[in-house]
């Protein structure tokens, strides 16, 4: 008798979905590393050092343990100074930030070695970026997507950016995009471009905007994402990615709440996502793609109404990693 065809066809697809699954394991551990990256070196304005301290002194890591997640923390990485001004209009304390992401790098690879995911405390948005690194130098096979929510692109470079602030370029570096010394910092590209979204970005410098819109970069902004019909197109982008990934990241830049919460943020911003959404969206993203690291940034507590802030933390963050 002849083999039939067909079920010879089935089986190959059979052996050749298994050997991606050993390959590629979906599951993710329950263990939970965090690590805190207290840095303002990003921009102009100071605060964001402190935050990691803050968030811990303010109970979110009580929150999250109560939650029911299994948390160890590893403590911050040593940055000194945390903040210093500098009037580069190209790229503000560009050595002190190159300096520091490979240490990041290191200590997030570390943290997750075994297995943990990973729970990044911040700082400014630079931190992301570190964080990418890390997640791939502990697994260098591991395909990645990152989901950035922000009320900014964060997708400026050197060349393209109005202020110098590198805390509007972490985007674009851990997409391979910038000066050279900076995007190696990060180990750039991190990500493969069409497996990033930006979620929330509603304050776009003009080049960066056209970046964004010429990139593969899948762009989802707050008004839309406060609709069934937005929530959709994100759930659909989250499940086609989901079939060519391993795992997701997921930063934010908790500017990207609207600013009407009076929020402890350093750069409030009218329009944003209201808490709701952003926690639909972030549940729609962790149902689609197994989160491994989780990252808040760009909260400051000299501002705002810091127990709302420290609970709509923990709710984000329970939500990608509950």
């Amino acid at each position: 008798m002849m083999p039939d065809p067909g079920l010879a066809s089935v089986a190959a697809g059979v052996a050749t979905a298994c050997q991606v699954l050993f390959r590629y394991p979906r599951s993710v551990s329950s263990a939970i590393a965090v690590v805190g990256v207290p840095t303002s070196l990003g921009g102009h304005l100071s605060g964001m050092e402190r935050t990691p301290a803050e968030l811990r002194r303010r109970g979110l890591l009580d929150r999250l343990r109560e939650a029911g997640l299994d948390l160890r923390d590893d403590g911050d990485l040593a940055i000194e100074p945390g903040f210093r001004p500098d009037p580069d209009p190209r790229a503000q304390n560009r050595a002190l930030i190159a300096e520091f992401l490979p240490r990041e790098a290191a200590m997030v690879a570390a943290s997750v070695a075994d297995g943990e995911r990973l729970l990044i405390l911040g700082g400014d948005c630079c931190a992301h970026a570190g964080a990418m690194a890390g997640l791939r130098r502990a697994r260098p096979d591991r395909r990645l997507a990152i989901a950035w929510f922000d009320a900014h692109g964060d997708f400026n470079t050197p060349d393209t950016t109005p202020s110098g602030n590198v805390w509007g370029m972490p985007f674009a570096m851990l997409c391979g995009r910038g000066d050279p010394d900076l995007v190696a910092a990060c180990d750039g590209p991190t990500v493969d471009e069409r497996h990033a979204a930006l979620l929330g970005g509603q304050v776009l410098d003009e080049q960066e905007s056209r970046l964004l819109a010429a990139s593969q970069v899948a762009h989802f902004g707050a008004g839309m994402l406060g609709t069934p019909a937005g929530l959709a197109a994100l759930e659909a982008w989250a499940s086609a990615v989901g079939r060519e990934v391993d795992g997701l990241y997921i930063a934010i830049d908790h500017d990207v709440l609207d600013a009407s919460g009076d929020w402890s943020v350093t750069m409030p911003e009218p329009g944003g996502l209201p808490l709701e959404a952003a926690l639909d969206a972030v549940r729609a993203l962790a149902t689609a793609i197994p989160v491994v690291g989780y990252g808040a940034t760009a909260m400051n507590f000299g501002r705002g109404d810091g127990p709302k802030t420290v609970g709509a933390a923990a709710q984000l963050a329970s939500a990608a990693l509950g």
